[in-house]
């Protein structure tokens, strides 16, 4: 079975197009998607296909794997330069803090953490 990446999906039309591995352009109904399934654009299918009215349609869909909440919702590199200055300072500050042999506080340890995670995840992409 081929596999490919949704190029684009149009939840509210129920239809869109797989970017096949191979190259090929594949037409997707909502029909053929499992039920209750998250199809958007970088959603990686396995995908079986047929020759439909227009083409190649796909059949038997089965997500591989969805794109991650923060590939969409990603900062623009703008706003994460600012972050990521904010982050250093408060890291140095904390740094300072470590040498001297004090650890933070609990509460501030886990925001730090919180923000770590949160920065990570947009980079991870």
């Amino acid at each position: 079975m081929p596999n490919g990446k949704v190029r684009f999906y149009d939840e509210a039309k129920g239809f869109g197009f797989i970017q096949g591995d191979d190259g090929a352009q594949v037409y997707l109904h909502a029909s053929v998607i499992p039920e209750g399934a998250d199809v958007q654009t970088g959603t990686r299918l396995e995908y079986s296909v047929a020759d439909g009215r227009k083409g190649p349609q796909a059949l038997s869909v089965r997500i591989i794997d969805t794109p991650r909440l923060a590939k969409r919702n990603r900062k623009s590199a703008d706003e994460m330069s600012i972050i990521i200055e904010d982050l250093v300072k408060l890291l140095d500050g904390l740094g300072g803090r470590l040498k001297n042999g004090q650890y933070p506080e609990r509460n501030q340890s886990r925001q730090v953490a919180t923000m770590l995670r949160r920065v990570a995840d947009d980079f991870d992409v």
